[in-house]
């Protein structure tokens, strides 16, 4: 997190070193002669949001009082691997509430009525993947 920490305070330094380019180049341009705030906003907002995006992540990491895997020398790459969670691939339950998804949004440029029975089948299936587990043969 070290080296992220470092990467964003250099890129919000280029941000600003640009910004007050595109605001010199803007006076001197004899064309136009004047501050172009579009971009000049776009580009100091980028700053801003790079500046405070590097805060955070230094104060997580003097917080958090360890290293990450990605910042120690000997760490494998099993070792930053989280447990994503369990997703059972003989499921039908993502394949139907997609479905009821679809129709849902359909229902909103069709007919509202549309909509009203997509969200009952959109709750029904989003039940049934959620309790999967506790019924039938594969019940824990």
């Amino acid at each position: 997190m070290r080296a992220n920490v470092n990467l964003l305070w250099i890129l919000s330094g280029f941000f600003v070193v640009v910004t007050a380019a595109y605001v010199i180049w803007g006076l001197v341009d004899p064309l136009q002669n004047r501050v172009e705030w579009a971009g000049t906003f776009a580009l100091g907002l980028s700053a801003i949001l790079f500046m405070f995006v590097a805060f955070y992540l230094g104060r997580v990491h003097s917080a958090q009082g360890g290293e990450l895997p990605e910042d120690r020398l000997d760490a494998n790459i099993d070792d930053g691997d989280p447990e994503v969670g369990f997703y059972s691939p003989w499921s039908w339950w993502p394949i139907l509430l997609a479905a009821s998804a679809a129709l849902l949004f359909m229902g909103l440029a069709v007919g509202v009525w549309i909509s009203i029975i997509a969200l009952g089948i959109g709750v029904i299936c989003l039940v049934g993947w959620v309790y999967e587990y506790y019924r039938g043969n594969f019940a824990r």
